[in-house]
């Protein structure tokens, strides 16, 4: 079952830069390597949701009624379109450093909402995890199961790699407030953009 096509599909999937990849990589930019770790974590708890929704058949909602699918990905573009905002409006007055603890949770709690709030990603493990199964097997709950943590745990070591990498290209790229300022609400046009993307994302 965790063959080798497998983990290097999941590997590739994970690679992929999506909102998760976003919110880490501009985590570790601005806020240093201890925030960008509980980006990736609550990213990770994030897929959590969808996992269980996918093993327990409740994707099939999502996938057959449009009211359904349509509340939860408007709910996950206006979260978007919010940290887009949020991060555009704090490039005015912006500080580079390490958060305090204090915004630690707080860190994790929005790379948890991004996945929670993407109904794509339900719909994505009903459509991948499945065809990791064997067809002999006599437990595809657990199996599925299985899958999905290893891809989390993927996922999971992914992102800090990111979140590392990019608190240490900071000391070169984020020399100046002007530089800085500028990568911020690159960054926020891009949550923004991905919101749009969101929004006009058909189920699968």
């Amino acid at each position: 079952m965790l063959t080798a096509e497998f983990l290097i599909t999941s590997l590739v999937v994970v690679l992929i830069p999506g909102t998760g990849v976003l919110y880490t990589l501009s985590t570790g930019l601005f806020l240093g390597v201890r925030a960008s770790c509980f980006a990736a974590i609550g990213c990770t708890v994030g897929i959590v949701p969808a996992l269980l929704a996918s093993i327990f058949g409740l994707a099939a909602l999502l996938h057959t009624s449009a009211m359904a699918f349509q509340f939860v990905k408007f709910a996950g573009v206006a979260y978007l379109l919010f940290m887009a905002w949020s991060m555009w409006r704090a490039s005015g007055g912006f500080g580079l450093g390490e958060a305090p603890a204090a915004s630690l949770l707080s860190i994790a709690s929005k790379g948890l909402f991004i996945n929670i709030l993407n109904p794509k990603l339900t719909l994505f493990f009903l459509a991948f995890l499945p065809q990791f199964l064997p067809a002999s097997s006599t437990t595809p709950m657990l199996d599925m199961s299985l899958l999905g943590l290893v891809f989390m745990g993927m996922t999971l070591a992914v992102f800090l790699l990111y979140g590392a990498l990019a608190h240490y290209v900071s000391r070169w790229l984020l020399r100046s407030e002007k530089v800085a300022r500028t990568m911020q609400r690159g960054f926020a046009a891009s949550f923004a953009a991905l919101g749009v993307k969101l929004a006009m994302s058909e189920r699968a």
